[in-house]
């Protein structure tokens, strides 16, 4: 009796050893990127609206920001926004670079997610949810408050 309560508690610390191991295996690191900060300026007649935040990237090697997604609206793109030769334009990017150990903005005037066809009434006071995709595997959930169309920054 007493060889085969050995013989079980090395089996279960083997086992928990295993799991323990195997769960580190395949466990991502932890997340280098961080977003702060993050908002959503609300357009009225259910136009786009825009999301801005604070993107760090805490790990040493560079990442890119190469996508997004919301459940509250059914598209969500990167752009940037332009002031050239006394015109406004607004261009989607494919990518945004954040260097090792750096901050990038998305902030009015610049880089933004663009966020189209709000899937349900939305308005200031509320809150988005966002998830921001990146190339080294990271998705960063977010929760964004949103705004009113003169708001110009995250504590507006």
């Amino acid at each position: 009796m007493k060889l085969l309560g050995r013989t079980f508690v090395l089996a279960m610390f083997s086992l928990t050893a295993m799991t323990a191991f195997a769960a580190t295996a395949v466990s991502p690191a932890a997340n280098s990127v961080h977003v702060g900060n993050g908002w959503v300026r609300w357009l009225p007649a259910n136009l786009p609206a825009a999301g801005y935040a604070i993107i760090r990237n805490q790990g040493d090697k560079p990442v890119r920001l190469i996508g997004a997604d919301s459940a509250d609206y059914a598209m969500a793109m990167l752009h940037r926004s332009m002031h050239n030769n006394g015109k406004d334009t607004m261009e989607m990017v494919d990518a945004l670079g954040i260097p090792a150990h750096g901050v990038v903005q998305l902030a009015p005037g610049g880089y933004h997610l663009m966020l189209m066809d709000a899937r349900h009434p939305i308005k200031p006071g509320d809150t988005v949810h966002v998830s921001l995709h990146f190339d080294n595997g990271e998705t960063l959930q977010a929760a964004w408050p949103v705004r009113p169309a003169n708001a110009s920054g995250s504590s507006d």
